[in-house]
């Protein structure tokens, strides 16, 4: 079974996202999927409310420290922002980078829904991402 682990800077948004459609899109007897933060900030209500508008519920996930066993254990390492790409810990020669600069949706400005639609922009873009990996 394949590991991937989505980094980012809090786990609060991008990469729960990230890892509630990967959960969704990928393969589950093939994928491993977790996520984790350089820093632990409690996952962000309206992440949870967009990934539940397309039927995905991330309420019970935790916001998680990067776990370095499973950091060099993965197959693929996702880093969503340039925080976690420039503080992340050493990634081994022996795993696979990608790094997919996301702009952090939580600090949109405007609106309740100028900040919504921001929220969605970025789901749909990791949804894009994701599948992609299928390719």
């Amino acid at each position: 079974m394949k590991k991937i682990y989505f980094l980012c800077t809090g786990n609060s948004c991008r990469s729960q996202i990230a890892e509630g459609l990967a959960k969704a899109i990928l393969d589950a007897k093939e994928w491993e999927v977790r996520s984790a933060g350089i820093e632990v900030h409690g996952i962000n209500p309206r992440a949870v409310k967009i990934m539940d508008e397309i039927n995905i519920d991330i309420s019970q996930n935790q916001s998680e420290m990067i776990d370095m066993a499973y950091l060099n254990s993965a197959d693929l390492v996702i880093t969503l922002c340039g925080d976690a790409l420039a503080n992340c810990p050493v990634i081994p020669k022996t795993v696979e980078h990608q790094h997919w600069g996301l702009e952090d949706p939580a600090k949109a400005r405007g609106t309740e829904e100028e900040i919504m639609h921001k929220f969605r922009e970025t789901r749909m873009e990791i949804e894009r991402l994701v599948t992609s990996l299928l390719a």
